[in-house]
């Protein structure tokens, strides 16, 4: 193949914009050093790119994706959360425990409020003095 053109990939690619993307992608993969994957026939980057996508030597979805993890600034892990039951089960979480037990974990407690309560300090709030920033 003497000449890529954009009809000979955007069979293997819909979008247009989204070749350009991948292409390129690509083109920089291989300057830093990325092995290609047909002869380079002294093409220059960018061609050598589009060359692996019309001849399907690369997926465009496998681009697609690491074009995808190398634009992310932070990579989130899917840990599995523990099951708060089998942590209840295993003693693992301890709302009321013993104060006086020394390898006990500190003891969580919550402070009670009756309606009432809440109702008459909300009734004693004043609200904010208005001011000219606002």
């Amino acid at each position: 193949m003497a000449r890529v053109t954009v009809e000979d990939c955007i069979d293997k690619v819909d979008n247009r914009f989204e070749l350009v993307l991948l292409a390129s992608h690509r083109a920089r993969q291989i300057s830093q050093g990325a092995a290609i994957t047909i002869d380079r026939d002294n093409d220059k980057n960018p061609v050598v790119a589009l060359r692996e996508i019309a001849d399907e030597t690369l997926s465009p979805d496998d681009l697609k994706e690491d074009l995808i993890h190398s634009l992310q600034k932070h990579v989130e892990i899917d840990e599995p959360e523990p099951d708060p039951a089998a942590l209840i089960a295993a003693g693992g979480v301890s709302v009321a425990a013993d104060a006086e037990d020394d390898d006990a974990p500190e003891a969580i407690t919550f402070d009670q409020m009756s309606e009432e309560d809440l109702l008459a300090g909300i009734e004693g709030l004043v609200p904010p003095e208005k001011s000219d920033d606002y």
